[in-house]
């Protein structure tokens, strides 16, 4: 319900835009990609992911007549026993893997989704604190005349704009990570088919530490969020009310906004951070 003031009814929605966001990033990291918008992305993912299966088959030959070109001199040296039994039990394990690579993937992705729920668990949060407009600013604003408050309509247009953008950024950087998730499940046959060949099987070392990437991404997020938390369990400090109300409005916002950069930049560079930390790539 509006309290019959613009100025604070157009803070109050910009940060409940904030809170609604950080409420879904909390319900979304503990979802799976079986459960994802009802699971209806999933099921095509997995008819996309049985479709290039085939295609995947197809590029173990290839990829194993190509491995042995390279690495066997000649035929006469493929048939030394020790050469041929690494060579075939190789193709058996890249065959295993094309066919039971999605089980393999959602082990991955089984074990950090223990790790995110192990760390919700530990961090004794079942949901992000709302951020709520205090009631001194409440107060100092309504006080405000007429010709006072149009400074005030700018510095709150400005810093609303700001938090919507964030909270669009924060939520769409999460989004993301499932879209990453389904687009590597539905290819996983085409690199994991690269193990038949020692020359090309980086291609496929290369795509399990990415999507062990993608799956270790909800550890930091939700790990970034449990920081943040923390240093933003203070709200903004109201100034001196002595000031102009604009003055005083202008530095909560700016402070409130630089708390929630912390978050944002926090969650953009989770992808990168985790590559950084596990020496993933």
């Amino acid at each position: 319900m509006g309290s019959g003031n613009w100025i604070v009814d157009n803070l109050n929605s910009a940060l409940a835009t904030w809170n609604e966001k950080l409420t879904e990033i909390w319900t979304l990291i503990s979802t799976s990609p079986e459960e994802f918008k009802g699971g209806g992305i999933w099921d095509v993912i997995l008819n996309i992911h049985d479709a290039l299966r085939a295609i995947g088959y197809a590029l173990l030959v290839l990829f194993f007549v190509a491995g042995v070109v390279k690495t066997c001199g000649s035929f006469t040296e493929l048939k030394r026993p020790e050469v041929a039994v690494k060579t075939f039990v190789r193709f058996a394990l890249a065959q295993g893997a094309v066919t039971y690579g999605l089980e393999l993937m959602m082990t991955l992705f089984s074990i950090a989704q223990g790790a995110v729920s192990t760390i919700m668990d530990a961090s004794g949060l079942t949901a992000m604190s709302d951020t709520a407009l205090p009631d001194e600013m409440v107060t100092i604003i309504e006080d405000v005349g007429f010709l006072e408050s149009i400074p005030l309509w700018a510095v709150t247009l400005l810093g609303s704009l700001f938090i919507w953008v964030l909270s669009l950024v924060m939520i769409l950087t999460v989004y993301s990570r499932f879209f990453k998730l389904y687009m590597a499940t539905a290819i996983a046959p085409i690199p994991l088919a690269s193990f038949a060949g020692q020359p090309s099987s980086s291609i496929g070392v290369a795509f399990i530490k990415s999507y062990a990437a993608i799956c270790l991404e909800g550890c930091m997020i939700v790990l970034a969020c449990i920081i943040f938390s923390q240093f933003a369990a203070a709200p903004p400090a109201i100034a001196d009310d002595t000031m102009a109300a604009a003055t005083i409005v202008w530095n909560y916002i700016g402070e409130l906004v630089f708390n929630m950069l912390v978050l944002v930049g926090a969650i953009k560079m989770s992808d990168r951070l985790v590559r950084e930390l596990m020496g993933l790539g």
